[in-house]
Parts: C-alpha cells; sequence; structure tokens
C-alpha cells in the first residue's frame, strides 16, 4: 500500500480559520476543482521519517521552507487506498510568491510520450468551509480534526 505525508497548513484572522491547498498540476487536472485539491504531500519511502517527507514535500511543491510546532494528526485512506500521514502547522505564505518542482508522465496515458508538467500549478488558501469543498473528500476528516484540537486550545 502507498503512503503519504503532508502539511496542513493554517492561520487564524480574528475568529475565522484559513486553510492553505494546492491544486495538482498537469493535463487530467486541468479543468478539475471541487475535490481536486490537496494538501503538500508524497510518497513515503519505506526508511524515510513521515515527517521528514512530508516538509520535503511541502518544499518541492510550494518552494518554501515551514518551520512551526507540527501537531501529528491522526491518519486517513484515501479512495484508492493510499493512506496519508499529516501535520499541522500554522504559517503564512504568500501564494503569489510560490513555484512547483516539475514531473515528467506519459500523455495521453501509455502512449510512450513524455509530458513535462510542475507537480503543483495553483496554490490558494480557503476559509474552512471552502477548504473542505475544494479538498479531496477524503482529507476533509484532516481539517475537522484541526477544528477540534484549535478549539480545545481555545477553551
Amino acid at each position: 500500500m502507498k503512503t503519504s505525508a503532508g502539511i496542513l497548513l493554517f492561520r487564524k484572522e480574528k475568529t475565522d480559520l484559513f486553510i492553505f491547498l494546492v491544486h495538482p498540476g498537469g493535463p487530467f487536472w486541468k479543468n478539475k476543482d471541487i475535490g481536486a485539491w490537496s494538501i503538500p504531500k508524497g510518497e513515503i519511502l519505506p526508511e524515510e521519517d513521515p515527517l521528514e517527507r512530508a516538509l520535503i514535500e511541502f518544499e518541492e511543491e510550494t518552494g518554501k521552507t515551514i518551520q512551526g510546532n507540527f501537531i501529528e494528526l491522526s491518519p486517513i485512506k484515501q479512495k484508492g487506498g493510499k493512506a496519508v500521514h499529516a501535520w499541522a502547522v500554522e504559517g503564512e505564505l504568500d501564494p503569489s510568491q510560490l513555484s512547483s518542482n516539475t514531473t515528467e508522465i506519459d500523455w495521453p496515458p501509455r502512449s510512450g510520450k513524455k509530458l513535462e508538467i510542475p507537480e503543483v500549478d495553483q496554490w490558494e488558501w480557503f476559509i474552512v468551509d471552502k477548504a473542505k469543498e475544494k479538498i479531496n473528500i477524503a482529507q476533509v476528516s484532516l481539517i475537522t480534526e484541526l477544528e477540534k484540537i484549535l478549539q480545545l486550545k481555545s477553551i
């Protein structure tokens, strides 16, 4: 089973919670929006530390490093069976200042033709309810868990 690790970046403005999401690049995702967004994440190799992999993926997909107090969230399982380990951290990024690494895919699929695409083609902050609409449905529980943790901290 494939396992990924990612970072759920958030910021608070007064009483509002904002979630940072990325949109995958390439022709397959070009016109997909609702349910297509994700936390920055990537596959973990068996001997890798999951948080280290999450931080590497964050940098690859945004061009920025992130630091802070990382809150480990409960792992989730996506529809295809992939497990995702995630850490929430409070921080700030300007989406206009971000850049992604590129990757090569077969396009059209199984054609043998290679196409170089950005791993991520959009970065955006969403207010929490909008983030839950945009994000991959399996990742909604990461946001819900973060909301519960933040409510407990404010009590």
